[in-house]
């Protein structure tokens, strides 16, 4: 299913008399890293408090069937720039780019940036950073990148953004308080101790005292030094149309964030087992305690954002999108089961992150724009990652020339005529090789595609959401179309390490 747009100005913001010329609005999507459906307070979360993204909702639009284009990292994002799914997209999964070296290696990449970053896109992707460009607008990426290393042409500089600040390598993000982050091409230096991922305990420390972590927590907070570059970047271009692309690393793993968010939710949930490191990242005193500080303080975040909108008067002409890349973890010591973390579906490995079952892709998605979209709306539009491209682009005057697969929603935040997507098509090379159809109120799954299985699992998610309940074998009609569409939307990816030979693609020797 494909879709070129040709897309001319549409006037959305109205003007205090006729001779003035429209406004474009600025456009601020916050991308959170591994949040749950069900993490947030709008979307029926009880444990952990997130009082500002609510009331993005209050004040806005929330979603209540959008996807992430893959259900891990680097493919989610890389769909969500280029406008594509993954059956047509050049990187379908996590790549590490392991050939040119001792990548896994945390000292080694700290100290040699030929070993940081994942696989780079080739020069000739178009991303959503070069459209905004394209039409004037100043562009920021603060954040995780994840798409290409630092000394390659795939660098957010080199993507269409003005300014970078953030992780460019997710490797280095499974540190919250890292060696260094990247301000545009320079690596700049923090005033962090090296640490490695997995380093545990010192031998014979009381695990029950909390003075025993204290190791894990330094001085520089990449969440904080990220979110001082974002009101900065607002601050700097009050004066000009801006995208900001704000993908925070909060909250991926590991546990850290700084005490006082821990000691709110201990006061909360009282005292618990610690964490030890057994399941890699580090140890934790306060696991649950941790892990719901770092939802709240990515909260707290969101809520700055909007108060630094205000003051400088750029909020009613601000569209602020706020959604996740994927679903829930289920190692470091996160407890899907404890929080309902992917509520309403399943919460349990092979359900979440890495999975394209619904706790895997589901994603919360608000959007708020004060005065354009509804206040206090919901919308079951079903729609995905690879929809915000020509979305910004109908909203905006830009261009979007190659041919995509996305969708505008646009129609749907501002109460216009929606086209309805057909279908939705994932295929994941990687947790044993997968693929998955939206059809309506179907899902079908593919999983352990490498291991020979073909067979299809069909799931009616108006009466099954958790996806419990198997109904292939009755409609074998709604399973030779997904079957069809599964072979239609498959391209073989440009490279071995995505290519799936069972779905008949060639694997180069």
């Amino acid at each position: 299913m494909k879709y070129i747009f040709f897309i001319s100005l549409v006037v959305i913001v109205a003007c205090n008399s006729e001779k003035e010329k429209p406004a474009r609005p600025n456009i601020i999507y916050i991308l959170a890293d591994d949040l749950g459906y069900g993490e947030l307070g709008a979307y029926g979360q009880e444990k952990i408090k997130t009082p500002n993204i609510d009331a993005l909702a209050k004040n806005g639009m929330l979603f209540t069937q959008h996807y992430s284009g893959a259900p891990v990292c680097a493919p989610a994002r890389c769909m969500l720039l280029t406008g594509k799914h993954s059956g047509h997209a050049y990187i379908r999964g996590n790549d590490e780019w392991a050939e040119r070296g001792e990548v896994w290696n945390y000292p080694k990449a700290v100290s040699d940036p030929n070993l940081e970053g994942q696989r780079p896109l080739p020069d000739s992707v178009f991303t959503m950073g070069n459209m905004f460009q394209q039409i004037g607008y100043k562009t920021a990426l603060i954040g995780k990148w994840g798409l290409g290393a630092p000394l390659t042409e795939s660098i957010p500089t080199k993507k269409g953004f003005d300014f970078f600040y953030g992780y460019n390598c997710q490797r280095q993000a499974h540190q919250l308080y890292p060696p260094h982050l990247w301000k545009n091409e320079e690596k700049v230096l923090l005033s962090n101790s090296l640490m490695a991922p997995g380093t545990k305990l010192e031998v014979n420390a009381d695990s029950l005292n909390p003075e025993s972590y204290l190791l894990y927590t330094q001085k520089d907070y990449a969440p904080a030094l990220m979110q001082q570059e974002a009101l900065r970047f607002i601050e700097e271009n009050k004066e000009h149309p801006f995208f900001l692309y704000y993908a925070s690393p909060l909250p991926h793993l590991p546990l850290q964030v700084p005490t006082e968010y821990v000691e709110k939710y201990v006061k909360v949930f009282g005292d618990e087992a610690p964490y030890l490191g057994d399941k890699g990242y580090f140890p934790t005193r306060y696991p649950h305690a941790t892990y719901a500080g770092m939802i709240t303080y990515l909260d707290d975040q969101v809520g700055e954002l909007v108060i630094k909108l205000k003051e400088l008067g750029l909020y009613e002409n601000t569209l602020i999108i706020f959604t996740s890349d994927n679903g829930p973890s289920y190692t470091g010591g996160v407890d899907a089961e404890y929080f309902g973390s992917a509520n309403p579906f399943s919460n349990s490995y092979g359900r979440t992150k890495g999975f394209t079952y619904e706790g895997g892709i589901r994603v919360p998605m608000i959007a708020q724009w004060p005065g354009k979209i509804k206040a206090g709306s919901k919308s079951d539009h079903i729609s995905a990652f690879w929809d915000v491209l020509p979305t910004f682009a109908m909203l905006t005057g830009g261009t979007v020339l190659e041919d995509i697969d996305g969708i505008s929603f646009l129609p749907t935040l501002l109460d216009g005529n929606q086209v309805q997507h057909d279908y939705l098509y994932w295929e994941f090379p990687e947790y044993g090789g997968q693929q998955a159809v939206r059809l309506g109120d179907w899902k079908g799954i593919r999983k352990e595609i490498k291991q020979g299985n073909m067979k299809l699992e069909l799931y009616n998610l108006t009466t099954d959401p958790a996806e419990q309940h198997d109904r292939a074998a009755e409609n074998p009609e709604v399973v030779a179309r997904i079957e069809s569409i599964m072979q239609e939307e498959h391209r073989p990816a440009s490279m071995n390490r995505f290519r799936m030979k069972e779905l008949g693609d060639i694997i180069e020797e």
